[in-house]
Order: structure tokens, then C-alpha cells, then sequence
């Protein structure tokens, strides 16, 4: 689960009063720069495949930036390292939800907008996101949504709704994600909630659901579940949908379905790290990012969406897209606020029964 704003707040303030990086106290200046005018280097902390082949070789030869990229699996993790006051990153890769507590915590920095290339090649949808409205911290990068799973090989017929949590057929052969928003979420979808809700009433239910569920189900688990999915190990699984598609790359027998109930609608973020060492070479890394070619590239590898309108006109057919029905389905996924407290504690509740 997201830490709540008191959370980060909290992590904060007993780090100190700013998230100083190593080895920049007392350096005696600034870092040198390149005939360009960029630093020599850049830190991208990111979820891990999550880029192109060449997304990093092209930008290191367009430049002579060099990149040093470190992953992640979770935004717990990603809080964790940021709030520490030593993660020395300069671009991270925050989900839309955790990015105003971030923010409120210190433990971003503002973007110079007007050194960013490329930004009007941005979506409408994906401008003015209730998360950072006006795009003073971050510039979307890759959106997405949860989904269902399966191996067609091995499964009777298409568990395309969450009721199948009640089927004996799915028994013992269905994992759930081990992250408490989107199972959480879809429990509440399954009632008609919205996935965002902060109602105690409609998230005890929700809770309990997933206890009912737990007995039958096989495991939580998040990154690992592709490799068992494509093995056959596991023949049901919620899983993103970028996912569930390069797992299919490796089993052809896999498929993925929005749920019939609905499913999360999900957006993750370039953003600047405070006092970020690379300011110049991360802003151009970002409008290199913003080209076509180079978001076109990153959603052909990952199957996720790009937020980016002239990267989708030159994606290849073959790069699945949720359909217009599927799409009318899905919500996007909110900063819960306050309420985090409570889906925390649920979600302890869950994992600890």
C-alpha cells in the first residue's frame, strides 16, 4: 500500500529538513558539463521492464550522457529510497496516486516546463491528471490497467469477471496481486464501489470479500506471476495488462481480459528527484522521451499505453490497446488522501489472516 501523507511527512522529518544527497554537501560546485550544455551522467530510478531495447543507447549516443538506471518493484519501494535522504536519482517513475504525497513530502522537484521538448505532443486525457493538475513535478510516462489473466491451454472457459473467486472450477489456481489497491479495488468493483472509495462501510465489505477469497486462491504475488503464468504454473492471475501481454510474448496461450465489473485506470510519471544532481541531462532526457519514436518504441516493448497522441498514430497494429468498451469501464486510480490509513489497515488485515 502507498504510504499516507503523515507517513511520508513523518519519514521526512526524521531524515531532516531537506533530502540531501551523498556526496554534494561541500563539493565546491556544480557538476561539469558537456559540450551541450548536459551534465556527463543521469540516474533514472524506474520500475524494471519498463524501457525500450534502445531507449538509454539511443540517448547516451545522441548526447554522451551517460545512464546509470536502478529498478523497483513497488512505489513502497521507490517512497522508501526517496524519503531516506540519500537516493542521489535524478528522474523516478512514481504511479499517478503517490505523487501527491511525494510532492507535499519535499520529495520532488519542480520541472522547468518551458526545457521540456515535445511536451504538445502530449494526449488531451493524459493533460491536467488530478494528480499534479498543472504539471509542476511530473510529465506522464506510461498508462495502463489490471486486468484477468489466463492460460487457454489450461482453463475451460474465459474468467472475464471476478466472480470466478467463487467458482470451485478456479480453486487453488487463481493469484491475486500482492498490492492492497488493486485488490482492494477490485473487490469494490465486484459490489458496483468505486475503487477509490474511502466509505469504511463499503471497504469492510471489501475486506471481507478478500478474506472469503484467500483460502482458495493460490498466492499474492506481483512481478514473479509472468514467468509462472507463461510456465504454467499458475493458470489464472489479476495482472497488469502490459504484463500479461509480454508474458504472452514467451506463451502464446496466454490471454487477458478487463474485467466485466471494471478494472483500475492507472498512469505512472516521469519526475524530478529533489535536488536531483543532473537537472540539465534529466529535463532533455524527458523531452526525448516526448519524441514519437522514442514513445513509440517504449509501448511496443512493454505493451503498456503511451500518453503520447504522436506515438500512437505510428505504433504497430500489433500492439494491444484496451477497446472502447473496455475503456468505458475503467477509473482512474486516486490519490486516496487521508483514507489511505484505513485501506492500510485493511489490507494488513488480508495479508495477515
Amino acid at each position: 500500500m502507498s504510504p499516507t501523507r503523515r507517513e511520508l511527512l513523518r519519514a521526512l522529518a526524521a531524515g531532516g529538513a531537506s533530502l540531501a544527497l551523498p556526496g554534494l554537501a561541500g563539493c565546491g560546485g556544480p557538476p561539469p558539463r558537456l559540450p551541450n550544455g548536459l551534465e556527463p551522467e543521469l540516474y533514472l530510478y524506474i520500475w524494471s521492464d519498463y524501457l525500450a531495447p534502445d531507449t538509454i543507447p539511443g540517448f547516451e549516443r545522441e548526447t554522451g550522457v551517460r545512464v546509470t538506471v536502478d529498478t523497483y518493484e513497488s512505489n513502497e519501494e521507490l517512497a522508501a529510497k526517496l524519503l531516506a535522504g540519500a537516493s542521489g536519482y535524478d528522474l523516478v517513475v512514481p504511479s499517478g496516486y503517490i505523487v501527491p504525497a511525494l510532492a507535499e513530502a519535499g520529495a520532488l522537484g519542480l520541472l522547468e516546463r518551458d526545457r521540456l521538448a515535445n511536451l504538445g505532443n502530449l494526449a488531451p486525457l493524459f493533460r491536467g491528471l488530478p494528480y499534479d493538475p498543472e504539471g509542476a513535478y511530473t510529465v506522464p510516462w506510461q498508462w495502463g490497467t489490471s486486468g484477468i489473466a489466463w492460460r487457454r491451454d489450461l482453463v475451460a472457459r474465459a474468467p472475464d469477471s471476478w466472480d470466478l473467486l467463487d467458482d470451485p472450477a478456479f480453486h487453488q489456481r487463481v493469484t491475486l496481486l500482492d498490492d492492497g489497491r488493486e485488490v482492494l479495488g477490485a473487490m469494490l468493483k465486484r459490489r458496483g464501489r468505486s475503487l477509490n472509495s474511502t466509505d469504511p462501510g463499503e471497504l469492510a465489505t471489501a475486506r471481507d470479500d478478500a478474506l472469503a477469497a484467500k483460502p482458495h486462491l493460490r498466492a499474492f504475488v506481483s512481478a514473479p506471476v509472468k514467468g509462472q503464468l507463461a510456465a504454467g504454473d499458475v493458470q489464472v492471475a489479476q495482472l497488469w495488462n502490459g504484463d500479461a501481454y509480454q508474458a504472452r510474448d514467451e506463451q502464446p496461450a496466454i490471454a487477458f481480459a478487463s474485467p466485466r465489473e471494471g478494472a483500475l485506470l492507472w498512469v505512472d510519471f516521469l519526475a524530478l528527484a529533489t535536488g536531483a544532481p543532473h537537472p540539465a541531462a534529466a529535463h532533455a532526457f524527458i523531452g526525448y522521451i516526448l519524441r514519437p519514436e522514442v514513445g513509440a518504441a517504449i509501448s511496443a516493448a512493454t505493451h503498456y499505453g503511451t500518453p503520447n497522441d504522436a506515438a500512437r498514430r505510428i505504433l504497430p497494429d500489433a500492439v494491444p490497446f484496451p477497446t472502447d468498451a473496455e475503456l468505458a469501464r475503467l477509473e482512474f486510480q486516486r490519490d486516496l488522501g487521508p483514507a489511505s490509513a484505513l485501506w492500510d489497515r485493511m489490507w494488513t488485515e488480508i495479508r495477515s489472516a
